[in-house]
């Protein structure tokens, strides 16, 4: 959707404040949004979150144009009036445009400066925008282009391109980055069993998952507050899978928040039968309320919280809490570099390091020794992770089988979801049975 007189009234100005404080101290998006004021409508707040995450997604290209454009950078303010046009922009290229759509990007975003900024600074936009219009326009680069050649069109850090390019080739790399800059789609699962979907849920290629289509957010509202459904992505849908879950197991759920896999857990065990237990196991932090919400919603097996670190003494704690030391089936869904998940996380490439590939599968695997731990003879260890790389995948079941803590355990199951390939977020998938 582009800049129109049909413009929410609320939802520019406010993305245009998320934007300057974005630029200004890098924040995180979904904190961001998050201070999204509650009197905003429903469509309002939807377009604020389309040009946000779209400015965000696109931010390399735009600041690279835009370099070229001015000397000095204006303030923050100004500054993102210019980075949403040039969102706009970009949007208005890749769509069949209505005549006149560059002049009136040009002119809504005139009028906010004025609103927002300065009349001084609204003859700067009126500028800038105008020639901002034809670079934006540009075609994608040849498939034979350079890292830094792709790595400014599709808005990603040079390293990372560099990165995929050796990993993935080019064809390859190519198709990822062009999926990390189209914006995702919203689906959720559907939970009541007893009940049907209702018709405005598309459904999808994977059983019990629909897509949101637009404008449909006020129907989609109440069944979010009753239960019957919970926003989720189907790549989730692969590591619960993996634990071949039965009716009253007991199971471990380690780095549990925000709870989203400890519900598909719960409701997978209930479709099985009656009975079974659920430890969900997090750091105290933030994200200790939305697990908590969410297990509220689990009916059929029992459920336990258990605030602690899985690396120190959990086996000490669990027996306080009067909890069992070993289970069936032990869930690990390791923190990681989200590669999988940029979609969604538009923001996750612009705070990557190229360091974080070092440091990430040296924890991960300290967690899948710590969760091995607790693994009844007989049981299942999945080990899973949102992202793409072989580094925080492959490299780390090898790692642990090469230990001594991989002898009594052996590779069952591994599935890795590309998600230029899969249509859905991508996610590495092992599962490990303890055999002694």
């Amino acid at each position: 959707m582009s800049a129109s007189a049909a413009d929410s009234v609320a939802a520019w100005p406010q993305a245009a404040r998320f934007i300057a404080r974005w630029l200004d101290l890098r924040e995180r998006v979904d904190t961001l949004l998050e201070t999204m004021p509650a009197r905003m409508s429903v469509s309002d707040r939807a377009r604020c979150q389309h040009l946000v995450y779209g400015v965000v997604r696109h931010s390399g290209r735009i600041e690279s144009a835009l370099d070229g454009l001015i000397a000095h950078p204006p303030r923050f303010a100004t500054r993102a009036v210019l980075f949403i046009a040039g969102f706009e922009l970009i949007e208005a290229a890749n769509s069949a445009p209505e005549d006149g759509m560059v002049a009136k990007i040009v002119h809504h975003a005139v009028e906010q400066t004025k609103q927002l900024a300065s009349p001084a600074e609204a003859r700067l936009v009126n500028a800038v925008v105008r020639k901002l219009a034809p670079l934006l326009a540009q075609p994608a680069p040849s498939k034979l282009a350079t890292a830094e050649v792709l790595a400014q069109y599709f808005s990603h850090p040079e390293w990372m391109v560099r990165r995929w390019l050796v990993q993935y080739g080019a064809e390859t790399t190519r198709k990822l980055l062009e999926w990390n800059q189209t914006p995702a789609r919203a689906c959720l699962r559907w939970r009541d069993a007893g009940t049907p979907p209702p018709d405005f849920l598309t459904p999808t290629e994977w059983p019990g998952y629909f897509e949101i289509g637009p404008g449909r957010w006020t129907e989609v509202e109440p069944l979010l507050k009753s239960g019957k459904v919970y926003l989720q992505d189907p790549a989730t849908r692969l590591a619960v899978s993996a634990l071949e879950l039965s009716a009253g197991e007991s199971v471990l759920d380690l780095c549990a928040a925000p709870g989203g896999k400890s519900l598909l857990i719960a409701d997978t065990m209930t479709a099985q039968g009656p009975g079974g237990q659920i430890v969900a196991l997090d750091l105290p932090g933030a994200r200790i309320d939305r697990l908590k919400e969410n297990l509220a919603k689990i009916t059929g097996p029992e459920v336990a919280l258990v605030q602690a670190d899985l690396l120190e003494g959990l086996g000490k704690i669990l027996l306080e809490h009067n909890l069992p030391t070993t289970y069936a089936a032990v869930l690990i869904d390791a923190p990681c570099s989200n590669t999988g998940v940029m979609r969604h996380r538009v923001d996750v490439k612009w705070r990557l390091q190229e360091g974080d590939f070092r440091k990430h599968p040296k924890q991960q695997l300290a967690l899948l020794h710590a969760a091995a731990r607790f693994v009844a003879p007989g049981g299942r260890l999945v080990y899973s992770t949102c992202s793409i790389d072989a580094e925080e995948n492959e490299k780390v079941i090898k790692a642990f089988f090469d230990s001594r803590a991989g002898g009594p355990f052996k590779l069952e199951h591994t599935e890795l979801s590309f998600p230029w390939q899969s249509g859905h977020d991508g996610a590495g998938v092992f599962r490990l049975r303890r055999v002694t």
